[in-house]
């Protein structure tokens, strides 16, 4: 590596310099006008888009930034958002189409996403860093890598859905290819296509504590950092409260752009010189209130005595709730750790003892727990339920044994088996070869552990998160509610979730796993909604025709219908826990993410890229066992995808 940088170091720099420029403009487009003007502006934008509710919350979350003392840094981060979404969106979406018309390429594309997706930033931003040095352009680079995955399986995804009738009449119609895709193609699957650029943004949001880290820029992410290791939870929170802020308004503004612009499509356009009397009404506002700023100097920058500052009573309110609900939050974290996690990590054969289940393993309750899931597992292979039978079989041996304490060959056989059933040789053969890399670099142990902890968690996100997602599909409140709570999961910096986390319940395993919990449930949430709020409302009422009741409707229609996004929330969830290992091991985990971080800090780069790849592996073989299910149960209903 270090032969490489030597000789083709100079082309990466001047890369570097080029992607610096657009960064350093639009800094000092945003430095250069007053807030009042760019808060002006956002706001006016925003009423274009959703009206006068969403200008309000605008207005109020704008000026937030300013009232805390925080717009130099929040502008920043703004600069940094502005290059790095864009750049994603275009690459995503250039990859996705290439992928939908090559199936050659979409074998090629989609493991490489898995890699970007599950390979540990922090495993990646060692060559990063040698290649093109230490500054902003760094952050950019990782904000990109991270986030323009999921525009490209919502693009290859939407394009799939297509209708094969819309495709069909464009042809009759004498479309040529061009005109199929723009015009026909594209405005099919908007809905997809927008949903991928709100998980692009939100990625690239998410991702500005990790630039801060490795970007050295006085911004929000830097300010987070800085108080976080200071251990500071109410200062944490209140500049990080203002990422999250930044994402609601880009994904409110962009949604309601979208909505508007069908609605257009409806009631016709509106007349061309209401659009040029809101831009003269924008450019003359612009105009005035930079005059007022060169006037008044506290509109263009703001007093700092007349901050507020929140950090003091929150630290005082989080003192008094650990102080009032310490005994419920010690019990909290027992019960989970005695009946969830050690049975999972070290089996029951060790996990239940006087102390933790209050009772001593006998040969009376081995023979009842193997009995009855012996015989609930012959009668799913007596009805033909194969795929239920061997998950059965595995949960009985894993809880028994642990998947800690278990050997690795008989695993790897499992493992190996399991795939066979569900995908065939070749998913079979990608497993064995595939664990049987973690073995021989001798990374198995710590993959195990990170398999329990990250498989715990993505199972309660899975069930719960499209649980929330279903029943936000049907009620427009629920929705309402959940929404802003998704965004401020997903953007609100990692780093200061833990923080509360770790004053409540210490560090350790059980802390790392609300961390993987809290970051990797909004996908199925997201997803889940998205696939039931938009099934063909043709197949819905016929089914209401034929007598269905609303919970017929919704298992056997609207769920097996949206499967497929059901499960690419899934993968997402999947990809997302194990990308969330590496944050985890700050708290104490001792899986493959503590090697990746060490790897990192000591400057092995060989160390860290060995179990970051591992950590990919994994992830891909979970990912090609998920999707296998879900399309052979589409296939089985007549739902295949094209």
């Amino acid at each position: 590596m270090e032969k490489f940088v030597s000789k083709f170091g100079w082309f990466f720099l001047n890369i570097s310099w080029v992607l610096s420029l657009p960064i350093n403009a639009a800094q000092w487009l945003l430095h250069s006008l007053p807030w009042i003007v760019v808060i002006f502006l956002v706001t006016l934008t925003a009423y274009l888009s959703a009206g006068i509710r969403l200008a309000l919350f605008t207005l109020c979350a704008t000026f937030y930034m300013v009232l805390i003392g925080y717009w130099e840094e929040s502008m920043n981060t703004l600069s940094l958002v502005i290059i790095s979404v864009p750049l994603a969106v275009f690459i995503g979406f250039g990859l996705g189409v290439w992928g939908y018309f090559s199936k050659r390429a979409e074998k090629i594309i989609m493991p490489i996403l898995d890699i970007f997706q599950t390979v540990p930033t922090f495993a990646y931003l060692l060559p990063i860093l040698l290649l093109f040095g230490f500054g902003t352009v760094v952050g950019l680079i990782a904000s990109i890598l991270y986030s323009f995955p999921p525009m490209v399986r919502n693009t290859i995804l939407g394009l799939k859905r297509v209708p094969d009738n819309i495709i069909e009449s464009a042809i009759m119609s004498g479309a040529d290819p061009k005109q199929l895709f723009w015009q026909a193609m594209l405005p099919s699957c908007k809905k997809q296509i927008l949903l991928g650029i709100n998980q692009s943004t939100m990625a690239a949001l998410s991702m500005v504590i990790i630039a801060a880290i490795i970007g050295g820029t006085a911004d929000i992410g830097w300010e987070v950092l800085y108080y976080i290791r200071k251990a500071e939870v109410g200062q944490s929170l209140v500049v990080g409260v203002v990422i999250a802020l930044m994402a609601i308004i880009i994904d409110r503004i962009t949604s309601g752009f979208a909505q508007k612009s069908d609605q257009e499509k409806k009631d016709l356009r509106p007349p061309k010189n209401i659009k040029i009397s809101y831009l003269s009404f924008a450019l003359a506002g612009s105009a005035i209130l930079f005059i007022f700023a060169r006037l008044f100097e506290a509109l263009d920058d703001w007093p700092y005595d007349l901050s507020i500052w929140l950090a003091s009573h929150i630290n005082d309110l989080f003192d008094t709730f650990v102080e009032t609900f310490r005994a419920e939050i010690k019990q909290i974290k027992n019960y989970t750790l005695f009946f969830i996690m050690l049975p999972t990590k070290i089996g029951l054969q060790q996990a239940v003892s006087p102390f933790t289940w209050g009772f001593q393993l006998e040969m009376v309750h081995k023979i009842f727990y193997f009995g009855s899931l012996l015989m609930l597992s012959l009668w799913l292979l007596k009805n033909k339920k194969n795929d239920f039978f061997v998950f059965t079989l595995l949960i009985m041996i894993f809880m028994y044994f642990g998947l800690t304490q278990m050997p690795w060959p008989p695993l790897l056989i499992i493992y190996s088996f399991f795939a066979w059933q569900i995908g065939g040789h070749k998913l079979a053969l990608g497993t064995f070869f595939g664990l049987s890399f973690i073995v021989v670099v001798g990374m198995w142990p710590e993959a195990m552990i990170s398999v329990y902890l990250c498989g715990i968690a993505v199972v309660f996100c899975f069930i719960t998160g499209t649980s929330l997602g279903v029943w936000a599909a049907h009620s427009s409140v629920v929705s309402a509610i959940v929404r802003p709570i998704n965004d401020t999961l997903q953007t609100i910096p990692l780093f200061v979730i833990l923080i509360p986390f770790v004053m409540l319940f210490k560090i350790g395993d059980f802390t790392a796993l609300l961390a993987i919990i809290i970051y990797a449930i909004v996908p199925s949430v997201r997803y889940a909604e998205h696939g039931i709020r938009n099934l063909p409302s043709e197949v819905i009422e016929a089914s209401k025709m034929m007598g269905s009741t609303r919970m017929q409707l919704l298992f056997l229609v609207k769920i097996p219908l949206a499967m497929p996004v059901i499960m690419l929330g899934l993968n997402q969830t999947i990809m997302y826990g194990i990308a969330m290992l590496v944050i985890a091991a700050l708290i104490g985990t001792n899986g493959l993410e503590q090697i990746v971080f060490i790897g990192l800090t000591d400057g092995n780069m060989g160390k860290g890229l060995i179990a970051g790849i591992s950590m990919a592996i994994i992830a891909m073989i979970v990912d090609r066992i998920t999707k296998t299910i879900s399309e052979k149960r589409s296939e089985a209903l007549g739902l295949t995808i094209k």
